[in-house]
């Protein structure tokens, strides 16, 4: 992670997160606040896998992937905003409340996910997070995420 500008590039977010293609939905970290909040990005082309069923000849994202990709970069806030020994353990998405869709997301829109930490109690986090494409709000929730016991 570059600490100096509070970037994460996509080499970086594959050392943090366990997810892979077709399912890893964050390209950057645009800046971040280590325990605070965090600013990703998803580029959003034709070529998701997604697209060819929802919904042909119309393509927009289905929302419970906008969410995920909400989650994926709360659990990078998650990740960055503990101690090195607790690194190695997986963060597990458990709950959302709130959530509201607002507007379709389609192939060339760039999705800005900004989240802020609620609450962090123990292995508990709650973030509340936004996603806007063109500075227009698309989708809001409060995510609940939860550190593994294990490494």
């Amino acid at each position: 992670m570059n600490m100096e500008t509070n970037k994460i590039n996509i080499g970086e977010i594959l050392k943090i997160l366990p997810h892979r293609y077709p399912f890893l939905l964050v390209d950057k970290i645009l800046e971040y606040k280590s325990g605070e909040s965090i600013k990703g990005l998803k580029n959003v082309t034709i070529n998701e896998p997604f697209f060819q069923g929802h919904f042909p000849g119309q393509p927009i994202m289905p929302g419970v992937l906008i969410l995920e990709a909400m989650a994926q970069v709360g659990g990078i806030l998650a990740y960055i905003s503990n101690d090195e020994e607790m690194k190695n353990r997986l963060f597990y998405f458990i709950g959302l409340d709130k959530v509201r869709f607002r507007k379709t997301v389609v192939p060339g829109d760039q999705i800005v996910f900004d989240l802020t930490m609620l609450k962090r109690k123990m292995k508990m986090y709650i973030m509340a997070g936004r996603a806007t494409v063109d500075g227009k709000l698309v989708a809001e929730a409060e995510l609940m995420a939860a550190m593994s016991d294990e490494n």
